[in-house]
């Protein structure tokens, strides 16, 4: 494929810069990077005619615009959206009013106080006192598998450790664990393309079974305080303001969801890069400085999170000649950000010492991921002892991506050791 020559699964139009490509087309999620590299040619932003508005995928346009104050995450129509508008909602009403309550859907000065709330047990300091407890739980999962069989590394591995992290610094039981991820996956199908009644229906039911549970928790740490993080939240204040029931359901709900999902996704992405790369995988681990680094480059070449999207505030020029007036969403293209030849040297190269590492899996601005130290620091322990414990691992079958373009991971991934 030439720069001239886009991939066949396409229709782009240069002189109206309209794109059809339908994001359930498997050439397209098993590797978007294809259709990335050559609309990087075209200048990198273009109207996705899929999703109905303009999306920018050039590094420069996404990293502003994610720090663009006109334009955020609340819907100026009403709740923030990115299901769809304009019908009845009444079927939706426990999954709405988890969401109007969320810091990823809100903006200052409400974000502002409720991000200061959850922050604190988030900073960089108190995650690192984790690093302990999640290189004794990686070690423990690799403890259970079976000699000698191959494994699934994502329900074992890469899915229990970041739950039981996030359970156990809330205070929730940890053998909630299997219904925390099923409540989260139902939720976060919610912003998947071409969802249907029955993909609401089962949200709205998750959301209501999530907050039940959280509602009756909450009391019980009331009565009996813990040094978790839902204690925390309960009792901590910002000028003399808490979080009230509605917002502590809310953020806790969040931290959950948000705490395993991407992390689950960016593991198994990571461990495929890895056993992709030629030579012995070590190499990569040898230092926690070359560890640090390796995680970087995996979060920048194969990113969980591949569209963030946001709407305009006012009528303005959005950068390369698009205009967007109030309400409009656009769609930040992150994954393709990652993979622009201006921005980075070489981009379809594993190079974990690159010196233009500047991704933006995490996002970037107000909204920028509050769990973004935690992450890395899973993953830097988990894939450090996964190698380090498992020399000769190998994939057992090629891995495939599933069907969920908005978050990219995979199927499975099964391994020998």
């Amino acid at each position: 494929m030439t720069e001239h020559v886009p991939p066949p699964y396409l229709d782009f139009h240069p002189a109206t810069r309209r794109l059809r490509l339908d994001p359930h087309e498997p050439a397209f999620f098993q590797n978007p990077y294809e259709a990335y590299a050559w609309l990087h040619t075209q200048d990198g932003a273009f109207f996705w005619e899929d999703f109905g508005f303009w999306c920018f995928g050039g590094y420069d346009d996404v990293n502003r615009l994610l720090r663009d104050r006109k334009f955020g995450r609340q819907n100026p129509a009403g709740i923030p959206d990115s299901r769809g508008v304009g019908e009845d909602r009444s079927h939706l009403a426990a999954f709405d009013a988890v969401e109007a309550n969320s810091m990823l859907e809100l903006e200052p000065p409400v974000h502002t106080r409720l991000r200061t709330l959850v922050n604190r047990a988030f900073v960089s300091r108190q995650v690192e006192r984790l690093r302990p407890r999640v290189e004794a739980l990686a070690n423990e999962l690799v403890d259970r598998f079976e000699p000698g069989q191959p494994v699934d590394l994502l329900p074992a591995f890469a899915a229990p450790l970041p739950i039981t992290i996030i359970a156990e610094m809330l205070g929730v039981p940890v053998e909630m664990g299997p219904q925390l991820l099923d409540w989260s996956h139902e939720m976060v199908a919610m912003y998947m393309h071409g969802r249907n009644r029955n993909t609401e229906d089962r949200a709205n039911a998750a959301a209501r079974e999530f907050s039940d549970f959280l509602r009756s928790y909450a009391a019980e740490r009331r009565k009996q305080p813990g040094d978790d993080l839902l204690s925390l939240l309960l009792s901590a204040q910002e000028d003399g303001q808490k979080l009230n029931e509605d917002e502590l359901v809310s953020s806790t709900i969040l931290l959950l969801n948000a705490g395993h999902e991407a992390t689950v996704h960016q593991a198994g992405n990571a461990v495929r890069a890895l056993l992709s790369q030629d030579g012995d995988v070590s190499r990569f681990f040898t230092t926690p400085e070359a560890t640090a680094a390796t995680v970087e480059e995996c979060l920048r070449f194969d990113a969980p999170l591949h569209m963030f999207t946001r709407y305009a505030y006012e009528e303005m020029d959005a950068g390369a000649g698009v205009s967007v007036k109030p309400g409009e969403q656009v769609g930040l293209l992150l994954g393709m950000a990652n993979h622009d030849p201006r921005a980075f040297a070489n981009p379809a190269a594993f190079e974990p010492q690159r010196p233009d590492q500047k991704n933006v899996s995490f996002g970037a601005g107000i909204h920028f991921c509050i769990g973004a130290p935690l992450a890395r620091l899973e993953l830097q322990v988990a894939l450090k002892v996964l190698f380090d414990r498992l020399p000769n691992l190998q994939l057992a079958e090629e891995p495939r991506f599933r069907d969920t373009y908005h978050f990219h991971g995979l199927e499975r991934l099964t391994v020998s050791f």
